[in-house]
């Protein structure tokens, strides 16, 4: 079950500014990338529904969180059916994120009243995630869909519109002032903030690193 209701999540998302989003088959990466991600003052973090087993990975990982770093949020993101996302709130994830918008998935949801972020690249497709009862939506992929320039024109009718932009997004100055000087509540980070040569050589003090001075730009540049 959930530890914090929906409205936890999305306060955390437009306080912390950054959600961190990674998988890895190997436990120990991931307890290490945690730990990393917390120190760099990181709070709500996405584990992606990707590879094989990824929901027994998750099993041991939320529990290791949960014991160890209490004040973490912990999502699972790549999500595309109701049942998938059943068996992850079943599992202790406190929200879900999706590719897509799916009727179904938002009910299981909003039954438990757990946080849906699901992904959209229209103003219609934000508007029926909200009547589906979306907090913060997804656009996806970021910088295809149009980038900053697409979130500013959607805060233009919809100003109470919380976009989460994931893909495009990298932890520089230029890139996290144009999206939140556009208006967006937080964004989604991946491969940016976790390159291969950095796991490989286990350098998780880049991460913590890297994760640090991204919040510290976003605190520049949030409305």
């Amino acid at each position: 079950m959930a530890r914090f209701t929906r409205i936890e999540v999305a306060q955390k998302m437009k306080e912390t500014g950054i959600v961190p989003v990674f998988y890895n088959g190997d436990i120990t990466v991931c307890k290490n990338v945690i730990k990393a991600c917390y120190n760099g003052g990181v709070r709500v973090f996405e584990f992606t529904n990707r590879g094989d087993f990824a929901s027994l990975v998750f099993a041991e990982f939320n529990k290791w969180t949960i014991e160890n770093f209490p004040e973490m949020i912990m999502g699972v993101g790549s999500v595309i059916d109701s049942g998938t996302a059943s068996m992850y709130l079943a599992l202790g994830a406190n929200f879900i994120v999706s590719p897509v918008i799916d009727e179904e998935m938002a009910k299981v949801c909003n039954r438990r009243k757990v946080a849906w972020s699901p992904g959209c690249g229209t103003v219609t497709e934000i508007n029926r995630a909200h009547e589906l009862g979306a907090e913060v939506v997804k656009t996806f992929p970021g910088s295809s869909v149009g980038g900053p320039d697409f979130v500013k024109g959607v805060k233009g009718p919809m100003p109470w519109a919380s976009i989460m932009p994931t893909g495009g997004v990298s932890p520089t100055e230029e890139n996290l002032k144009a999206w939140f000087e556009a208006g967006v509540t937080c964004v989604g980070m991946g491969s940016q903030l976790f390159p291969k040569e950095v796991l490989a050589s286990e350098n998780y003090n880049y991460i913590s690193e890297k994760c640090s001075n991204a919040i510290s730009i976003i605190k520049k540049y949030q409305k």
